[in-house]
């Protein structure tokens, strides 16, 4: 239990740490081009536009990760006091990048804020609210900034200067290939952002400023050993790993996108010595031949990696060949461990769900901000939240509105884009991937988190908890409202057009979930309600959060920036009796969806309460043709 509460600790630690600096990776990459592109090594060396360097990772970096720290405690006012208390350790020590400084400073900021807000909260006389925030906000900011000044920059800068030196040593003494015992299988238990960015970059962006470019920025962004892998189970895998591992290892090397091959290992854990010896030897590689980098390469693509390689010497070669090697020696490893292991199909799902236990993710009610974990009082409003706000939310706020109906509840249940989420909201419900974004959006706010819109359990937990305040006088207009409602609902006729039988797509099969909704979106393309531009949103929209939404249905649709491709609202469904991978979980019946004005919402709803029934969806799966599978979807 101790070691669960410890692993669970390092994690969010890890997790705050990167979520200081992932949000600014583009002003890093900015930074770097700047620099590779003019300093005097640099591919257009011009001494004018160098004078951006010094003053950017001197000045602009640090404050955008000490505001982002100061953020994440305690929102703008947090964001605000920590950049001012930033500036006090990058005065304090101006020849050492105040990134460690930073990441201290910006969330003890916030801390300090947070904790006066809570103190006087209630006790401002109405009219001098303004006046209080404002100058509480200056004048500890200001006081933090003297003390980051006089004792944190000098402290953090002889302590950076440690670390450096210790890495020289390492380089010196020929150890630094050793980290990856280390670093190689923390990523994979999801440390990769924190060891990249809250512990390598920082140090390597000082050697940057010492020699022009740092070998630690490579250390965790190699792709070869993940590369390795994926391509030993292209030739040697089994079952779902084998199908799956082509479009993986497309993604980890030129999206740079990690975290895709961590199942592969977890499935057979004798891979970690693969992805071990591949680091190993891609930094023994950097380090016999002067690789590195200018700036962090975040994602960690070849493509990244490319566009922030130096251009003097021999770093391109150095850091190319380093992938290679990491590549090579990962694949030898990983075919010798995949040919000597039983002939089984490979567990790709079984391994997904793992690494999605190891990250966390269990569909749970999220802890209301500032750690109280009460329901609010007199909710009359809950707000379903997706990216787009025209798919996933909008079935789970019609299932919710069921229950809430048939529990006599007077709570008004909604459903829009994180993006628009309104103020009055009481309780929002949104995909775990999702909740940070709608707490940033509305931190005082009760959040639910879910990983399955269909069949939550934490629906009922959350009727359960708004039954416990109901009055008869509510349970009576509840009654009056559902009449009402009753009766000014359309007729479900007026809405055939939007599910036409030739629209149903009956037997498919696919390798990935790209290619089953690229077909799903073209479908939509040629029943002409949707621009071509559409399909690409789709495929951009799964990226920011699986459409995924249980019992073996999926949704997709497009991003809530591509609705102005939506010329009129539509729904096409195809059936995949095999399944196709999403995520882990199976979809075999899949809805593409295209929503303008709201007109797609009434047959949405009736889906929604269709599919949450597991029973209703294998009929659909079972089914022969078009026609029974559009009655089965309109037996609602």
């Amino acid at each position: 239990m101790a070691q669960s509460n410890m692993k669970v600790a390092v994690q969010k630690f890890g997790n705050f740490l990167s979520s200081m600096v992932l949000p600014n990776i583009g002003a890093f990459i900015a930074w770097g081009l700047i620099t590779a592109l003019f300093i005097p090594t640099g591919f257009i060396p011009n001494e004018s536009l160098a004078n951006l360097v010094g003053p950017m990772v001197t000045y602009l970096l640090p404050l955008l990760i000490g505001y982002t720290g100061g953020k994440l405690v305690h929102d703008q006012r947090g964001g605000i006091v920590g950049a001012i208390a930033t500036m006090g350790v990058i005065v304090g020590a101006p020849d050492t990048p105040m990134f460690l400084g930073a990441m201290v400073m910006g969330p003890l900021g916030a801390y300090v804020i947070k904790k006066f807000d809570g103190a006087i909260e209630g006790k401002i006389r109405a009219g001098f609210e303004m006046l209080v925030n404002n100058f509480s906000a200056g004048i500890l900011g200001g006081i933090l900034a003297i003390l980051a000044f006089l004792g944190v920059g000098p402290a953090v800068h002889s302590f950076t200067n440690v670390l450096v030196s210790g890495v020289d040593w390492l380089v010196a003494a020929g150890l630094l290939p050793l980290t990856s015992i280390l670093i190689e299988p923390a990523k994979i238990l999801f440390l990769n952002n924190a060891i990249n960015h809250g512990v390598l970059s920082p140090i390597g962006l000082e050697q940057v400023q010492q020699g022009g470019k740092s070998i630690l920025f490579l250390l965790e962004a190699n792709p070869g050993p993940g590369f390795g892998v994926l391509l030993a189970f292209m030739l040697f895998g089994r079952g779902t790993a084998k199908q799956s591992a082509p479009g993986a290892a497309i993604i980890h090397f030129l999206g740079g996108i990690h975290e895709i091959y961590f199942p592969y290992v977890l499935m057979k854990p004798m891979l970690f010595i693969s992805v071990i010896l591949g680091g190993m030897s891609g930094v023994f590689t950097l380090v016999l031949m002067g690789g590195g980098l200018v700036s962090p390469a975040s994602p960690g693509s070849i493509i990244a990696i490319t566009a922030v390689t130096p251009p003097e010497g021999m770093a391109y070669l150095a850091n190319f060949a380093a992938v290679f090697v990491a590549t090579a020696v990962s694949f030898i490893v990983s075919a010798i461990v995949l040919k000597s292991s039983k002939a089984t199909d490979e567990d790709i799902e079984g391994a997904t769900k793992k690494m999605q236990e190891m990250k966390g993710k269990k569909s749970s009610v999220a802890d209301h901000v500032g750690g109280q974990g009460t329901m609010p009082e007199n909710v009359n409003k809950i707000v379903f939240a997706c990216d787009a706000g025209m798919g996933s939310s909008a079935m789970g706020a019609s299932l919710l509105r069921k229950k809430v109906k048939a529990a006599n509840l007077d709570v008004s249940v909604t459903n829009t884009s994180i993006s628009n989420l309104p103020a009055d909201a009481q309780v929002v419900i949104t995909q775990e991937e999702l909740t940070p974004r709608a707490k940033n959006k509305l931190p005082n706010v009760y959040h639910i988190s879910v990983d399955n819109f269909l069949s939550s359990p934490e629906y009922d937990k959350l009727i359960a908890s708004l039954q416990d305040g109901i009055t008869s006088e509510q349970a009576e207009t509840v009654e009056e409202a559902e009449e009402e409602a009753v009766n000014a609902e359309p007729n479900a006729d007026k809405d055939d057009d939007l599910l036409l039988e030739e629209n149903i797509f009956m037997n498919q099969e696919f390798a990935t979930k790209e290619e089953a909704i690229r077909f799903a979106g073209e479908a939509l393309v040629k029943a002409g309600y949707v621009e071509e531009s559409y399909v690409d949103a789709m495929i951009d929209r799964e990226g920011i959060t699986s459409t995924y939404m249980g019992n073996n249905v999926a949704i997709p649709h497009g991003t809530e920036d591509a609705k102005k491709a939506v010329i009129k609202s539509g729904f096409t469904v195809v059936q995949v009796p095999k399944g196709v991978d999403f995520n882990g979980e199976k979809a075999k019946v899949i809805f593409g969806i295209a929503g303008k004005d709201g007109t797609h919402l009434e047959i949405l709803s009736g889906i929604a309460v269709v599919c949450s029934e597991q029973e209703n969806v294998d009929q659909m799966v079972q089914a022969q043709s078009a026609k029974e599978l559009k009655d089965i979807i309109n037996s609602n």
